[in-house]
């Protein structure tokens, strides 16, 4: 499941994209893009998005278009978000080694991969509605050296079972934020998600230590409705 935006704002991957420069070239200049677009602060971010093969989570005939700046589709009526918006969801969480965090809406796999650089796979939790993108987002991640951690169920109902979490995003939007995803959230962590129907904003929650939680509206996204 996934997305695009209106206007919130490497070398060789994990697992590796073999010797193929034509990847290699287009992905640096993405890179280059986003560093000069000033949309991304964290390097770390970038880094991180220079590290995974975007192209190894799509279907072959979108592959020649991975590295532009923009969601493709990836089957199931789901799209993969564009790299700016996956990188400005990890901007807003903060992300740090060892951190656990839920993701609502697997897809391909690609944002799921992209935050097990950041906090270490083990410690990514992803529940996908669609049971066929999940085994295959399952397969691509296993295949590429990522120990995400898989689902197929409603994302709407998180993942208690591993909860809490210090950070929590949705690839897909509700039209009211289920309470949830914020129950799950650890106190001092992060939730971002779409948010909305036809008009959709990028909320920001925080619960503090206290486990008072405050929430604000970033830019306007274009998501998939999330499922369920």
């Amino acid at each position: 499941m996934s997305d695009d935006t209106d206007d919130a704002t490497g070398d060789d991957a994990t697992g590796g994209d073999g010797t193929d420069e034509r990847f290699r070239d287009a992905r640096n200049r993405l890179l280059d893009a986003l560093r000069e677009s000033g949309r991304v602060q964290r390097e770390s971010v970038l880094e991180a998005l220079g590290r995974v093969p975007r192209h190894e989570f799509l279907p072959a005939d979108q592959r020649d278009a991975a590295y532009e700046d923009r969601p493709l589709p990836i089957g199931q009526g789901q799209t993969v978000s564009a790299p700016h918006m996956v990188a400005i969801m990890a901007d807003h969480l903060a992300l740090s080694p060892g951190d656990r965090v839920l993701e609502v809406g697997t897809g391909c796999g690609y944002h799921a991969a992209v935050t097990a650089e950041l906090v270490g796979g083990e410690h990514v939790y992803s529940v996908e509605y669609h049971g066929d993108l999940a085994n295959r987002a399952r397969d691509t991640l296993s295949r590429l050296g990522y120990d995400v951690h898989v689902r197929t169920g409603d994302g709407r109902e998180g993942w208690a079972e591993h909860a809490p979490y210090d950070a929590v995003y949705a690839t897909c939007a509700p039209a009211d934020l289920p309470d949830s995803l914020v129950d799950q959230l650890a106190p001092g962590g992060t939730l971002v998600a779409p948010v909305g129907d036809d008009s959709q904003r990028l909320v920001v929650v925080e619960k503090d230590t206290d486990e008072d939680v405050s929430r604000r509206a970033e830019g306007r996204v274009r998501f998939v409705p999330m499922q369920g």
